[in-house]
């Protein structure tokens, strides 16, 4: 729950609006069960960064991201560790929903499948049953272009923690 160049950061009001970080998969489902809410699935994720259409490359459409838009690695970091949750307007999703790209990788809840999804249903896919790996999206501040993409998929262990790894939480269905 520690920032990467920032101590202390957990607990400390300055940073009460920044991003949740050093957290595992179980960590993060835990928060949000303790709230009432879950963690998204990886189609949820997805269709609040790209919208209905799904085919826009970032969450504010295509053109490429920018300090302006995302807290992500560009020729150096935009501000070199995480910010302050709501700081990038003009990277918000068509729904409006913010920081979907850089800032932190966010935990999903499903498990990881790389040919899930060319066999999952089409409406409302839940992830694999089972796996090894659970999936990360939406990149974070410490990682390049690519890698804050609509699109992008990291699977890692769910025991992995990290300065550049949070969670959001949805209400329960």
């Amino acid at each position: 729950m520690n920032s990467s160049t920032r101590s202390p950061y957990f607990g400390t009001s300055t940073y009460a609006d920044y991003p949740v970080t050093n957290v595992s998969w179980s960590q993060a489902r835990a928060f949000c069960e303790w709230e009432g809410k879950r963690l998204p699935t990886e189609a949820e994720w997805e269709k609040a960064a790209r919208g209905s259409s799904d085919t826009r490359k970032y969450p504010w459409g295509d053109s490429n991201p920018d300090c302006t838009k995302s807290n992500y690695y560009l020729l150096s970091s935009c501000i070199g560790d995480t910010n302050r949750v709501g700081s990038y307007p003009s990277g918000a999703s068509p729904y409006g929903v913010m920081d979907m790209a850089g800032n932190v990788y966010e935990w999903v809840n499903d498990w990881y499948g790389d040919r899930y999804y060319s066999v999952s249903p089409s409406v409302d896919p839940q992830g694999p049953s089972t796996g090894q790996l659970r999936v990360l999206r939406g990149g974070a501040w410490n990682y390049f272009e690519p890698v804050v993409r609509s699109a992008y998929r990291l699977e890692i262990t769910p025991l992995a923690t990290s300065g550049s790894r949070g969670f959001r939480c949805v209400r329960s269905q």
